[in-house]
């Protein structure tokens, strides 16, 4: 019995920093895809992502996989993966898509949900503004979709949020030859946010559905 413990020990370690490894690759390649180090049609190899990342094809390959479920990047068979370019277009569809998952749900919680609910999200639009006016875009991506999360958390339906995620992530990625977005825009992404709660707190339908619609509009990140 204890030998078998101590044979599963190093095993599940090995687990846990595969998994970490994986997570820290995936930070890597996200901030390559913003920064535009990983170019809109160009293809990469695992190895050869490995190589630059100083680590093994194996996790470079997964977390790959991940961005491909995340519209970032398509998996080419024996050949590796291509960065994958957005359109105005596409991002208009996803923009349209978003507004007509969330604001039909937002209209129904503003009319149900009680405002000390929406009074204690204060802090998780906070954190977006603090991340905006630092000029710190990973970080605010990051805590948009927290955001997002959290007011569609009161609907108490996992597959909404998981699905609303899906596609914030998606509208997230940037247009290829777009100019790197400005401390300024995203300061005004995260005003929208405390604009939302405002109305939220105040019952005011008629603003929140304005809110959202323009936030999904206007979307700059």
């Amino acid at each position: 019995m204890h030998d078998t413990a101590r044979a599963q020990v190093p095993e599940q370690r090995r687990k846990v920093l595969r998994h970490s490894v994986r997570g820290q690759i995936l930070d890597a390649l996200r901030a390559a895809l913003l920064e535009g180090e990983l170019a809109p049609g160009e293809i990469y190899s695992g190895p050869g992502l490995g190589e630059r990342f100083g680590v093994s094809a194996t996790p470079v390959r997964e977390a790959m996989q991940q961005l491909a479920l995340e519209g970032a990047v398509e998996c080419l068979p024996n050949r590796g993966f291509r960065v994958l370019s957005r359109t105005p277009r596409d991002a208009a569809e996803l923009a349209e898509v978003r507004a007509l998952l969330e604001v039909p749900v937002m209209l129904r919680l503003a009319g149900s949900v009680p405002a000390a609910t929406w009074e204690a999200l204060r802090p998780v639009a906070a954190a977006t503004t603090e991340a905006a006016q630092a000029g710190d875009l990973a970080g605010y991506l990051d805590a948009d979709r927290a955001f997002h999360r959290a007011v569609l958390a009161p609907a108490g339906n996992a597959q909404l949020v998981q699905v609303a995620e899906g596609l914030h992530r998606r509208a997230q990625w940037p247009l290829p030859g777009a100019p790197r977005v400005r401390r300024g825009d995203l300061v005004a992404d995260a005003a929208e946010h405390v604009a939302l709660l405002d109305a939220l707190v105040a019952r005011d339908l008629a603003a929140v559905e304005a809110v959202v619609r323009g936030h999904f509009a206007g979307s700059r990140p």
